[in-house]
């Protein structure tokens, strides 16, 4: 039998080992890089340094005008809004679907929804009007503070219930908010 028949088996037990032990196969060139990189940003340390952006559920922000059944509608489905803790748009790999972050000039922020052009450190905080979004906000580079990391999910009774301990003035970390 050739050398290559030889090595090809080797390298196939191995593969087959790692994955039944849970061990990293280690990679090599663009697929390491690409393997590091989505590590990094599915890490999620206490402070995080982010560019922000604000997005409205009109057409300028989403391509959906009022009528439309989905104006207004977040990815996770839950409705747009801006109280006391806000849907905010995110990279699901840095930020899952119910993530709450501390914004500073904002304040508190569910990850409810994605955007197109959301990707990495960015993300897209919610604002009535684009009025708002340029006198309040515009476009900033932030250190968010992650106070609890999402399960993936975001219900109307989570947000109405992290809002209900935010007002209270209660500690957010702390909670259970899976409804």
């Amino acid at each position: 039998m050739p050398a290559s028949f030889f090595y090809r088996s080797a390298l196939t037990l191995l593969v087959a080992a790692a994955a039944w032990t849970g061990t990293n196969v280690p990679r090599a060139g663009a697929e390491a890089a690409a393997a590091e990189e989505e590590r990094e940003e599915s890490y999620s340390p206490a402070t995080v340094s982010v560019l922000a952006t604000g997005y409205t559920a009109g057409v300028e922000s989403t391509g959906k005008r009022p009528g439309h059944p989905q104006y207004g509608v977040t990815y996770s489905g839950v409705k747009v809004r801006r109280s006391k803790v806000s849907t905010i748009a995110a990279d699901t790999r840095v930020f899952p679907l119910g993530t709450l972050l501390y914004i500073p000039g904002y304040g508190y922020g569910c990850v409810a929804d994605t955007g197109s052009r959301i990707k990495g450190k960015r993300i897209d905080l919610y604002f009535p009007s684009t009025r708002q979004v340029f006198k309040e906000w515009g476009k900033k580079q932030v250190e968010v503070r992650v106070i609890r990391r999402g399960s993936g999910r975001v219900t109307e009774t989570m947000l109405d219930e992290m809002n209900e301990v935010a007002v209270a003035g209660q500690d957010l970390s702390d909670k259970k908010f899976d409804s």
